[in-house]
């Protein structure tokens, strides 16, 4: 028995030695804008988008292998039918653990460009990639352990090669395989045929009298109906200015009262405790429950807490500062904004058949 554990060694050190002389020609992909409001995706100059890339990271996205019970993977927390969102208040791990936030949406993730995560501790999508699988309660698994895993599996080495142009499987490393996982998380893109995306096209048409009013609520852009203050945050393409703030949604004494100190803690920076990323809220019907914790379940939640100002804290945005002061819009111009809102649901994206797990 000894000889022969030997020998397999022997063998599968050879195999992980031998070099694969094939060229390597990979396939570009360039992502198509959803709209013209859209900015220019800002992709790393050792990480192209290519064919080959995105079809290993869309297998290693969804393969159970990167958890240490191979039952979860990146899918587990980012479902598609949710717009890669997981439909709860805080994400479950392999433990049975909940952790302590909810699942940010993935769609044009590629497109943000202040950092990652709810509190902002990933500045790229190839770290961000690699930090579920380590973390305790999420994937709890180690790096090592997967890249043997994939070393020696039947079909990965070859998806390395095509993706990368590697010669050898033992050249396979955790960086190429985060590598891999954030060109698939690039091109999951909106697919500018939402209501909101025809009107911004120029489709003036597209939205009936209710969501036309909820629009202009939204983006203060009639001078006959109130501001509802949602678009000074909730701004541009991605329905979010890619920032970091406090919306106040708790209540503090001092800023080193947050149970969760957020953006603080990546910084440093006691003013920045109690501050969260600005989410996108395309597909936002999609994403309850809301808020970093996922506080509110529904929607009307949402607007109770946004209409109400919120609560003081001295880095509180300013917009909760104006809300609390200002005139509350009607329960009709509120129904209005949900309205529009619901203008910003990507139903092909959901059912785009590019981003369905390859192994069903």
């Amino acid at each position: 028995m000894k000889q022969f554990l030997i020998v397999l060694f022997l063998f599968s050190l050879l195999f992980s030695c031998k070099k694969d002389e094939r060229p390597y020609v990979p396939t570009p992909v360039v992502i198509k804008k959803p709209n013209k409001i859209y900015a220019d995706m800002i992709i790393p100059a050792d990480n192209p988008i290519t064919e080959e890339g995105v079809l290993l990271g869309r297998r290693l996205f969804y393969d159970p292998i990167l958890s240490s019970d191979s039952t979860m993977g990146c899918f587990s927390c980012h479902k598609q039918e949710f717009a890669f969102t997981d439909g709860l208040a805080m994400s479950k791990g392999v433990t049975g653990e909940f952790g302590k936030r909810s699942s940010m949406s993935l769609v044009d993730v590629g497109f943000f460009d202040n950092s990652l995560f709810w509190d902002g501790r990933s500045p790229v999508l190839e770290d961000q990639a690699l930090r579920p699988v380590e973390d305790p309660i999420e994937l709890h698994q180690k790096w090592p352990n997967i890249v043997v895993k994939l070393k020696r599996h039947p079909t990965y080495p070859d998806y390395f090669r095509k993706a990368f142009g590697i010669k050898y499987t033992s050249e396979i490393t955790k960086e190429l395989a985060a590598k891999a996982i954030a060109q698939f998380e690039r091109t999951i893109v909106s697919t500018g045929v939402t209501k909101y995306d025809q009107y911004r096209n120029g489709n003036v048409d597209v939205f009936d009298d209710d969501e036309l009013d909820g629009y202009y609520l939204f983006f203060n852009a009639s001078s006959f109906l109130p501001d509802a203050q949602c678009g000074h945050c909730h701004s541009g393409a991605l329905l979010s200015d890619n920032r970091y703030l406090n919306n106040g949604i708790d209540t503090v004494v001092t800023l080193e009262d947050f149970k969760d100190k957020g953006y603080g803690v990546t910084t440093g920076n006691v003013n920045d405790n109690g501050r969260f990323r600005v989410p996108t809220l395309r597909n936002v019907m999609l994403t309850a429950p809301y808020m970093h914790d996922g506080r509110f379940k529904t929607i009307d939640e949402v607007m109770d807490h946004y209409i109400s100002g919120g609560h003081y804290a001295t880095n509180v945005d300013p917009i909760m500062n104006q809300l609390r002061a200002q005139k509350k819009i009607s329960k009709i111009q509120r129904n209005q904004v949900i309205a529009f809102l619901k203008t910003l649901t990507d139903t092909a994206l959901i059912n785009n058949p590019a981003y369905k797990n390859p192994f069903k």
